[in-house]
């Protein structure tokens, strides 16, 4: 599906209809006793149904067969896709960052090639997060995918994705987000020989836009530049493995017929995606700069207010513009936990070691900041207006200390010397 065929939201929550057929979306009711042209009515809840009607989503299906007909699952290998609790490895205090994780050698697929780093909550508990890498360098082939554990923040590092969901197709690369609703059925297909990318599993409520308080109407993400896909239906009579993500492990069964079989929908739970580009970026245009929740994307919240279960950040390209002020990230310590990965260019607090593809973890009270090369350097600058141009770092930032893998403590990419870039700063205190 091109990009002029996506549909543009007018706001999260917000009633959307569409139909691949003229005629197949019913008029006046959601379960009519005869759907038009013989569809089948199924309605998914992405909400229990007593949520509150600003948070409750719902959308209605109508499809060429029903989802429920499917024989039973059976398990499969895990491969090194890991879920909550995270309790395979005793999780450190120390700061660690990783180079980007290498293509595989064979022909892999988006669920083979997925990588847990690492995460924390209960899965089943409905609150944390997990936080995996995913490597692809062929399609998925009459094969989907569905995770009952959590929605699905997908952030492209390289390649091209094409996005194939009961609700439609979308395209999703480089600079974009993609998120798919937790339950949704899914195929990857490659757009580009191999890509490789970030994605951040919420086990907990759903992503929506954080409020904006004292800013006003205006700013951040806007509503209006998320994008949900057009109704597009696969009518197909061959084979298909669905796989399925529940209570931490892949399950699979075999149907005979493809599931993304939808033909028309109406609702607001759906898939979306969105051009990190049209992000309007804010910051001081006095002294000092506010903290990095300025930059906040999206936001799943917890049961605390004010502390998210996950914040999605981003550090895009923008001006500098502060008087007397130390610009690059200060050194700090934080409550809350933060994975940072970087999609392109390079991050203003690292003069070197943070690579595209890459990650970095600071959890909990982990002293962290820039590195001696960067402090020294800002420290030095001419403070005249600056633009930082060419970069793209992102955090995810959770409420619970993200507990690393077994294999994100043991893999060549972790960088053992990282503590390192805080080593040798002198003495400047004169007394």
């Amino acid at each position: 599906m091109t990009e002029k065929a996506l549909r543009y939201l007018s706001g999260f929550g917000n009633e959307h209809a569409t139909q691949a057929v003229p005629g197949t979306l019913p008029e006046g009711q959601n379960a009519p006793q005869r759907p038009p042209r013989g569809l089948y009515t199924e309605q998914i809840s992405g909400t229990p149904f007593t949520a509150p009607r600003g948070h409750n989503r719902r959308s209605w299906l109508y499809r060429i067969r029903p989802s429920a007909m499917h024989p039973a699952f059976r398990r499969i290998d895990n491969c090194l896709i890991r879920s909550a609790p995270f309790d395979e490895a005793v999780p450190p205090p120390n700061r660690l960052r990783w180079d980007p994780l290498p293509f595989p050698d064979e022909s892999t697929d988006f669920i083979e090639g997925m990588v847990t780093l690492g995460g924390n909550g209960d899965a089943g508990g409905r609150s944390g997060v997990a936080i995996h890498i995913y490597r692809a360098t062929r399609s998925m082939e009459r094969r989907v995918f569905y995770d009952a554990d959590g929605e699905l923040l997908i952030v492209p590092q390289t390649g091209r994705l094409l996005l194939a969901t009961e609700l439609g197709a979308m395209e999703a690369g480089p600079g974009e987000i993609a998120i798919i609703p937790r339950g949704i059925k899914f195929r990857v297909a490659l757009i580009d020989d191999r890509v490789r990318g970030y994605i951040c599993e919420n086990y907990g409520a759903l992503f929506r836009l954080p409020e904006l308080g004292p800013i006003g109407a205006n700013g951040l993400a806007n509503p209006r530049d998320f994008r949900t896909p057009v109704a597009a239906f696969e009518d197909s009579d061959e084979p298909y493995e669905v796989v399925a993500k529940f209570e931490g492990n892949l399950w699979a069964t075999e149907i005979d017929h493809s599931p993304l079989d939808v033909v028309a929908w109406h609702g607001n739970y759906a898939p979306y995606a969105y051009d990190l580009a049209r992000f309007n970026t804010l910051g001081t245009v006095s002294f000092d700069h506010p903290d990095p929740s300025i930059f906040t994307v999206l936001t799943a919240p917890s049961d605390t207010p004010g502390t998210a279960n996950c914040d999605f950040v981003i550090f895009p390209s923008r001006w500098l513009v502060a008087e007397h002020t130390f610009r690059p990230p200060w050194f700090h310590r934080n409550y809350m936990n933060e994975f940072m990965g970087l999609v392109h260019g390079a991050y203003d607090a690292k003069a070197e070691g943070f690579l595209p593809g890459g990650a970095s973890l600071h959890n909990c009270m982990s002293a962290h900041g820039p590195d001696r090369a960067t402090f020294e350097k800002a420290t030095a600058a001419e403070l005249k207006p600056q633009k930082i141009v060419d970069t793209l770092a992102f955090m995810f930032e959770t409420r619970l200390v993200i507990r690393p893998t077994r294999f994100a403590l043991e893999t060549p990419a972790l960088q053992h010397d990282y503590d390192a870039c805080w080593a040798g700063f002198e003495k400047l205190f004169r007394g």
